[in-house]
């Protein structure tokens, strides 16, 4: 344990966690896609060469395995690319040039805003920024949204055109939707017929205990309430097997779908096809994919682990700081007392780790209270997260300490 920081900064560390990559060694868990038995010999399915052009929601077989894990129909899903943040970007895309069914455009003379539960994901918020979408903070609580506070601004604002959700192991706070605040995102009113809930499921898989916790299927429920075309739901096996080489999908009603195919066909002629077949070789079914996720599991709790015992060692007495103890997902939100956040990153930059700037989980990089910090201890190895750790809670209280 280091008594202090300008001790710790004698270490001239250089450690990057800015951002939740997965490590070698949860990359190296798909190195069997590299190598899949048998894919020269299955390159064509459902009738279709996979090397050639088409099938622009994706293979059939495919499409009927990912449309079983997240329980959905499986003429409700899309299989795309490697990126479900660019499907999220080309969704709000699409809307902002041709409207979404039924509806006219999202461009017009009055401008469009969206709700952002905070603290959140920043690459949701970049997305709105680059479109010019005006963001609206909405806490983010243990369960869910403040839901009090969805409910009254969607129902009288129709420039409200839609809402971010990270419903289960949200990023960075780790909070799991509750069934209420699912069943009232599904069936509340909103002034905007053309609203739309971005269901970004992108930890549906990835828990840190054994308890495999699940959620409502948004879905089904929005189509109970008579809202089947309110949700939108992503996911990838971007930490699953390649982040840069995996699946993204796209689940929704089949009007949306149907629109989506419209509209995507003006800019892919179809997939990578191949990929989606070694996908499906690699995977076989979803026992398979849950002992794959077992795995993943196995490297990454005891990461998230030392922090939470560093953190208590340094930090579990003083008063204003806490942290969370997420369940699943993929980083730890480190609360500081107000106005401390900026001043702890820059200190834990000059002791050589890197930390996601201060205020990026917030829109426009706004944190009010300038208290957050986004924690991702899934790159490094133990033995330097550890150190980081260390590192951080020395900045924090180095911090203190100067204020």
């Amino acid at each position: 344990m280091y008594k202090d920081y300008q001790e710790f900064t004698k270490l001239n560390l250089k450690l990057d966690m800015s951002r939740g990559k997965p490590s070698p060694e949860q990359l190296d868990l798909a190195l069997p896609l590299l190598n899949e038995a048998g894919i020269s010999d299955q390159i064509k399915s459902s009738g279709t060469d996979c090397r050639n052009y088409g099938i622009q929601l994706g293979l059939p077989e495919v499409r009927e395995f990912f449309a079983s894990l997240l329980e959905v129909p499986k003429n409700q899903i899309v299989v795309d690319g490697s990126s479900s943040l660019a499907l999220m970007h080309d969704v709000i895309a699409f809307a902002l040039l041709y409207g979404t069914p039924g509806n006219s455009s999202w461009r017009s003379d009055k401008p469009i805003s969206f709700l952002c539960p905070v603290p959140g994901y920043d690459r949701h918020f970049s997305i709105l920024e680059a479109f010019g979408i005006k963001m609206i903070n909405v806490p983010l609580l243990e369960d869910g949204p403040d839901m009090d506070v969805v409910e009254s601004l969607v129902a009288k604002d129709d420039s409200i055109k839609g809402m971010w959700c990270v419903p289960k192991y949200s990023n960075p706070t780790g909070a799991v939707y509750s069934e209420e605040v699912v069943n009232r995102l599904a069936s509340m009113n909103v002034a905007a017929d053309d609203f739309r809930i971005f269901w970004d499921d992108a930890y549906h898989f990835h828990h840190l205990t054994e308890e495999r916790i699940a959620i409502p299927n948004i879905i089904d429920i929005c189509q109970a309430a008579g809202n089947s075309d309110r949700a939108i739901v992503f996911a990838s096996t971007s930490k699953m097997t390649f982040a840069g080489s995996g699946l993204a999908m796209l689940a929704s009603s089949v009007a949306n779908v149907d629109w989506w195919q419209k509209c995507v066909s003006v800019r892919t002629i179809g997939p990578d096809k191949l990929n989606q077949l070694r996908h499906l070789l690699f995977f076989q079914n979803s026992v398979s994919v849950d002992s794959l996720m077992d795995q993943h599991r196995a490297i990454l709790k005891p990461k998230f682990d030392i922090v939470d015992s560093v953190f208590e060692e340094y930090l579990g007495k003083i008063e204003g700081v806490s942290w969370s103890k997420p369940l699943g997902g993929y980083f730890i939100d480190l609360i500081t007392p107000p106005g401390l956040a900026k001043r702890t990153i820059e200190l834990a930059k000059n002791a050589g780790i890197i930390l996601t700037p201060a205020g990026a989980t917030f829109p426009y990089g706004l944190d009010p209270e300038d208290k957050h910090i986004r924690i991702a201890p899934s790159y490094p190895s133990l033995e330097e997260i550890k150190l980081a750790a260390e590192g951080v809670s020395l900045s924090l209280l180095q911090a203190i300490e100067e204020k």
